[in-house]
């Protein structure tokens, strides 16, 4: 069955007389050249358990089936859940789990299911909730290789943005700090049926074995990073003054100053790199 197509797609989707839920963001791939993308940039082989999040239909979760060793789908639409199981009947190495994903224990998913020495997560994903399902599987960097997923093509943009440039943000900095992002693809947003108000991008982040930098307090960086970018037209110790209440000005111009940088600076300059060092100068006197 090949739901790529867009007439067996309406066919399936009349058959069992379901449409497409904005409320789960859904929006059903149609391209056939993008979907064998998604799985050769996921680097995809006979030994891997993968892991997709809002398979749909099974359009993409059939491509992985034949390059896998087993893929674990997790579908928060239960309705989609008979339709699943309908249109993936021919394939033993599919398990479906009904649930929402950010509810869900990834470690104990791996435990249950996968083989070899870590999950590969590919996935046109849901784009209302892009940001909190990576940031979550990035979480789980030991357990899971790669991440490889279908996100507005401006999400992607801010995922690979450099400092000072319009995209930049916290979003950048978590991902860069977690992962290596590359953009493997470009879609149109006729790709899609429904077809979404934007165009989208497929993203692959490598999990890094290392962090690139050193920082004396993860955590505490990324609530510094927070706070900076909530405020990101302010100076920087204007927004950690509000951000941050705990801290001084007097101790944030200070670490600025062992940086040699002036008080007027703003957040959206500053590297990972520069919000390491930032972290090291006030993490022991906040």
């Amino acid at each position: 069955m090949n739901l790529s197509d867009i007439r067996t797609l309406r066919e399936v989707m009349n058959k069992y007389g379901i449409s497409a839920q904005k409320k789960y963001g859904q929006n059903f791939l149609t391209d056939e050249t993008i979907l064998d993308e998604i799985v050769e940039g996921a680097g995809i082989s006979s030994g891997d358990t993968v892991l997709e999040i809002g398979p749909g239909l099974g359009t993409l979760t059939a491509k992985l089936a034949e390059a896998a060793h087993n893929v674990v789908t997790v579908e928060i639409d239960e309705a989609l859940i008979p339709v699943l199981k309908a249109t993936l009947a021919d394939f033993d190495n599919v398990e479906i789990i009904s649930a929402d994903i950010l509810k869900c224990d990834i470690r104990e998913l791996y435990e249950k299911y996968g083989t070899g020495d870590g999950l590969k997560v590919a996935a046109n994903l849901p784009y209302y909730i892009t940001t909190p399902i990576v940031l979550k599987l990035l979480e789980h960097s030991d357990i899971i290789k790669s991440i490889t997923v279908m996100v507005q093509k401006e999400v992607a943009q801010r995922m690979q943005a450099s400092p000072g440039s319009k995209d930049y943000g916290a979003l950048s900095l978590a991902i860069q700090y977690y992962s290596d992002p590359r953009v493997i693809a470009e879609v149109p947003a006729d790709r899609f049926y429904p077809s979404p108000a934007v165009d989208s991008a497929v993203i692959a982040l490598e999990s890094r074995e290392h962090p690139p930098v050193e920082v004396s307090d993860a955590g505490y960086m990324f609530r510094l990073i927070r706070a900076t970018f909530n405020m990101r037209r302010k100076t920087l110790p204007n927004a950690l003054s509000s951000g941050m209440p705990e801290l001084s000005r007097a101790q944030i111009e200070n670490a600025l100053d062992a940086m040699n940088l002036p008080h007027t600076v703003r957040g959206e300059t500053f590297s990972l790199e520069d919000f390491a060092r930032l972290t090291d100068l006030l993490y022991e006197k906040a």
